[in-house]
C-alpha cells in the first residue's frame, strides 16, 4: 500500500487527440480528447492489441506510483518497441527526500521525468535491491505529461486507445495479493470502492468494458461498466495481474496522468533548469496575467530550439520571447513574441520553437512567457520549500523573474524564496 502523496494535486488537465497534432498556425489551439469526434468502442483490452506491459510486483515497498508510471512508459511504445523501465531508479534518483516506503505522487513524477533524470532500464537499475546507480542517463526524454480528471470517462477512454495506458489513483483497501477485502471479489477480479476513503493507492487503466454487469461486483453497483486495470502486485494477483474496477468506484478516475510526449534521448542537446522538484507552488497577481522569466547562460554554441512550461489552467493564452545577451528586464520593453498560441487545458508542455534562436558560447539570455489564463489567479508555476518531502529545494542556482504587466519585475528567489518552473531546450551548432 502506498499514498499517492502530497503532490497528486490538480494539474495537467489538457489531453490531445492527435500525437502528431499540427503546429503550423500561429496562434493554434491543441484540443482535448474529450473533444475528438471519432467512434469509441463499447470495450476495449490493450492486452488485445499487444500493448499490455510487464507486470511488476511492488512487495513491501510504498512504491505503486513508481511502479505504474514505468509501466505507463513501456506501454506508451507497445507493441513496435518493447522496454521495461527501473520503477528503482524513479522512486530512488528523484531530487526528493523520502525513501521507497514513504510513497509519493504525480509531482514527483513529473519533477523525475520532465527533468530528464529518467527513465533508466530496469536492467540497468534492478528493483528491490536497495542499491540505484547514479551515474544513469535517461534512455527515453519525456516532454510532455497531461492529467485527467473529475471522472471525464470519454477522454480516459481516447487516451487509453492512443498512449496505451492512463495512471489513475484509487482507494485500496487490500494490503497485498492474499489478504481479503469486501469490496473485491476474488472469484470475478472485480473491485469495487463506495465508501468516503481518498485515495491511497495507483494502478494502470488498460481498457474498458461498458457491458461488464454490475453483479460482478460484491458491491450492488446501479449499471454496468468497468475500467480494466493492472495493478503492481505481481502476476498472482488477479488475472496475471489485472483486474476490473466499477465506473462507479468513487475514486476511479478523478485523478490520472497520461505521458503523451516522450521521444528519443537525441532530441534536445542540453536542457536549462532550475526546477528539479518540479511545481511546488504557484504564484500570480490576482488575476490569470502574469509574465515569467529565467535566465541562463549558454554552455556553448547553441540552437534554442524549444521552451517547456506549465499551463495551469483552460485556455491559457501564452506568448514567448527571447532576449539575448541580457543585462536586465529593461531589455524586455522593446521585444516581440516569437511565438504564441492558445492551451485549451493544463499541462506540462514542450513548445518547440518556429525558428531556433542562436546562442553563442557564454551568452546569457532571457526566456520569457505570458500568461493569460482565465479564473486562474496564481497562472505561473514555481518550486519552493513547501514541506519536509521537498527540503532539498535549492534556490540558489536560479535567476527568476515575475511581473504582471512586464514593465516592473521581481526577483523570485529574493522577494518569494523560490525559482520558476521554465526551461529551455537546445541542440549544439
Amino acid at each position: 500500500m502506498c499514498l499517492t502523496g502530497y503532490l497528486a494535486y490538480d494539474l495537467f488537465e489538457r489531453v490531445r487527440t492527435d500525437r502528431d497534432l499540427i503546429r503550423q498556425e500561429t496562434p493554434y489551439v491543441e484540443y482535448a480528447l474529450s473533444d475528438f469526434k471519432g467512434e469509441l468502442p463499447a470495450a476495449y483490452d490493450s492486452r488485445e492489441a499487444g500493448r499490455k506491459p510487464f507486470v511488476k510486483d511492488q512487495g513491501a515497498l510504498g512504491t505503486c506510483w513508481a511502479v505504474a508510471a514505468s509501466s505507463a512508459l513501456e506501454t506508451y511504445f507497445l507493441p513496435e518497441e518493447q522496454y521495461i523501465f527501473s520503477a528503482d531508479h524513479i522512486s530512488l534518483q528523484n531530487s526528493f527526500a523520502g525513501n521507497q516506503r514513504d510513497g509519493g505522487g504525480y509531482g514527483m513524477l513529473m519533477a523525475y521525468l520532465t527533468a530528464w533524470q529518467g527513465p533508466v532500464l530496469e536492467e540497468d537499475d534492478p528493483y528491490g535491491d536497495g542499491v540505484s546507480r547514479d551515474d544513469l542517463l535517461p534512455v527515453k526524454h519525456v516532454q510532455e505529461i497531461q492529467s485527467l480528471k473529475e471522472k471525464d470517462y470519454t477522454a480516459i477512454k481516447r487516451a487509453v486507445y492512443e498512449y496505451g495506458a492512463v495512471q489513475s489513483s484509487i482507494y485500496m483497501d487490500l494490503k497485498d495479493t492474499y489478504s481479503s477485502s469486501v469490496y473485491y471479489n476474488q472469484l470475478e477480479y472485480s473491485y469495487y470502492y463506495n465508501g468516503e476513503e481518498k485515495s491511497n493507492h495507483d494502478v494502470l487503466i488498460i481498457g474498458w468494458d461498458d457491458y461488464y454487469f454490475a453483479d460482478r461486483f460484491n458491491a450492488k453497483a446501479r449499471r454496468n461498466g468497468a475500467f480494466i486495470c493492472q495493478n503492481s502486485w505481481g502476476s498472482e494477483f488477479g488475472d496475471d495481474g489485472v483486474f476490473y474496477i466499477s465506473y462507479e468506484d468513487v475514486n476511479i478516475g478523478n485523478n490520472c496522468i497520461v505521458y503523451t510526449g516522450v521521444e528519443e534521448p537525441d532530441n534536445y542537446d542540453r536542457i536549462y533548469q532550475t526546477d528539479l522538484c518540479g511545481q511546488t507552488g504557484v504564484l500570480g497577481y490576482g488575476d490569470g496575467e502574469c509574465y515569467f522569466s529565467n535566465i541562463y547562460t549558454s554552455n556553448g554554441s547553441e540552437d534554442l530550439e524549444a521552451v517547456g512550461f506549465y499551463a495551469l489552467g483552460k485556455n491559457t493564452e501564452y506568448e514567448i520571447f527571447v532576449i539575448k545577451d541580457w543585462e536586465n528586464m529593461n531589455a524586455f520593453a522593446k521585444q516581440k513574441p516569437l511565438q504564441k498560441g492558445i492551451i485549451e487545458q493544463q499541462g506540462y508542455y514542450t513548445v518547440k520553437l518556429a525558428e531556433a534562436v542562436l546562442l553563442e558560447a557564454g551568452e546569457r539570455y532571457a526566456v520569457v512567457v505570458r500568461v493569460n489564463t482565465p479564473d486562474c489567479i496564481h497562472p505561473v508555476a514555481m518550486e519552493y520549500v513547501a514541506g519536509e518531502t521537498t527540503k532539498t529545494v535549492d534556490i540558489s542556482d536560479g535567476e527568476g523573474y515575475i511581473s504582471h504587466s512586464g514593465v516592473i519585475w521581481e526577483r523570485v528567489e529574493e522577494k518569494h524564496a523560490c525559482n520558476i518552473c521554465l526551461k529551455a531546450y537546445t541542440k549544439y551548432r
